[in-house]
């Protein structure tokens, strides 16, 4: 990633001076104690399975990942001339640490691993809230909410942007 010192004057000032969303509120929802907790990943690196077809930037679709998936078979469709994949590929956990997950179950520091974990393409992020809030509430259905089972909801994307499904809601 280049540092903000190292870009020509009008990208740094467009990236300094850039209107970034005000949001009124932001609602938090007590968690359960991680120990007691399922995690699912939610990734925006846009990783996908060899099998499953590859983003297209601007689609503000996403992928499933099992999380019995083989890594091996994990694919990084993400483009951008600031994204380097190096990481990923000497090692999947740089950008979905999925072992480092199971490491904490085994350590009892989290209680379990969801079945299904989400990836999207990061850098649209118009198109990724409204598809984020659905994915919220999909990994609620799915078994990965504190409403619907014992495990924790983390839905970053979505956090992020101050709200919480009506699963959250009490």
């Amino acid at each position: 990633m280049v540092h903000l010192s190292q870009l020509p004057d009008h990208l740094r000032d467009a990236l300094v001076n850039q209107e970034l969303p005000d949001y009124e509120e932001t609602p938090w929802v007590p968690a359960r104690p991680l120990a007691q907790s399922r995690v699912a990943i939610i990734s925006t690196a846009g990783l996908h399975r060899r099998e499953d077809s590859p983003f297209v930037a601007g689609a503000g679709d996403y992928r499933v990942i099992p999380d019995d998936a083989d890594t091996d078979t994990l694919m990084m469709s993400h483009v951008s001339t600031n994204f380097d994949r190096t990481g990923f590929f000497q090692d999947v956990n740089t950008s979905f640490p999925i072992d480092r997950l199971h490491e904490l179950v085994e350590d009892g520091f989290i209680g379990s691993v969801a079945a299904r974990h989400y990836s999207f393409m990061g850098g649209d992020a118009a198109r990724r809230y409204g598809t984020g809030r659905a994915r919220s509430c999909r990994v609620a259905q799915t078994g990965s909410c504190r409403r619907r089972s014992s495990g924790l909801c983390l839905t970053a994307m979505y956090a992020r942007r101050g709200r919480a499904c009506t699963y959250h809601r009490k």
